[in-house]
């Protein structure tokens, strides 16, 4: 007879589906760690809508520059890219972008409250003293 092995509930743990797991999270931060991929996302984000074209008119580089950090920000998930014609059209990837915001909020979330309301003068005092 197979042993029985019982998991624990713990109530931080709802939700963890919605979350990204540590490599693919690691691979995201990797791709916004350049200061075009970062004006790309949130030029993506406040359009609101693929774009087809116009982010190479956002940025003062080559076509095929920019080009590649698109291909970088599609490797990593966070954008979606489908060809229509001679053009590609990105966007965000809203499920991807959300659960990136969750795992942030859940990494830096519990930072916020780790020595009460008045955290960053009590962690910051504790530091001098160590």
């Amino acid at each position: 007879m197979p042993k029985k092995t019982s998991k624990r509930s713990d109530p931080q743990d709802k939700g963890l589906q919605d979350i990204l797991d540590g490599d693919k999270f690691a691979e995201i931060c990797k791709a916004l760690g350049h200061p075009a991929r970062v004006k790309i996302v949130n030029y993506l984000r406040k359009t609101d809508r693929c774009v087809c074209g116009r982010i190479v008119e956002i940025l003062p580089l080559a076509q095929s520059t920019v080009s590649q950090h698109l291909k970088r920000l599609k490797q990593a998930g966070l954008i979606l890219g489908e060809v229509e014609g001679l053009n590609t059209c990105y966007c965000l990837d809203a499920n991807v972008v959300e659960k990136f915001k969750r795992t942030v909020e859940l990494l830096l979330g519990a930072a916020d409250n780790c020595c009460g309301p008045s955290a960053s003068q009590t962690c910051a005092t504790k530091s001098a003293r160590e």
